[in-house]
């Protein structure tokens, strides 16, 4: 693996969170923003969050330390977030609401 993670790759941890195969765990989420850090299993993920709605990933970093961030992602045209499916994206959803966010 590169040490740039690739949207697809951050879009899979999130899918496998969704799929239940891997747990999410809301670390921060500050009040004066709509970022949640969220982790999945060693990897941190910056999610933008807000009115109950996932928008995009912000930044990831794996347990390797590898990273990569919605600056590189969107120079090829998407994010993480908008390669998962509508269910997908619901049950990210639901498991942040679940966390008392926003």
């Amino acid at each position: 693996m590169s040490s740039f993670l690739t949207a697809r790759e951050v879009s899979q941890r999130l899918r496998d969170a969704a799929l239940g195969v891997l747990v999410l765990k809301v670390c921060e989420a500050p009040a004066e923003t709509a970022m949640v850090m969220v982790d999945i299993e060693g990897w941190r993920l910056l999610l933008d969050f807000e009115g109950e709605r996932l928008h995009h990933c912000e930044f990831a970093r794996n347990a390797d330390d590898h990273e990569g961030s919605l600056a590189s992602w969107q120079r090829y045209g998407t994010d993480p977030v908008s390669l998962l499916s509508t269910w997908e994206l619901a049950q990210i959803e639901g498991l942040l609401r679940e966390y008392g966010q926003p």
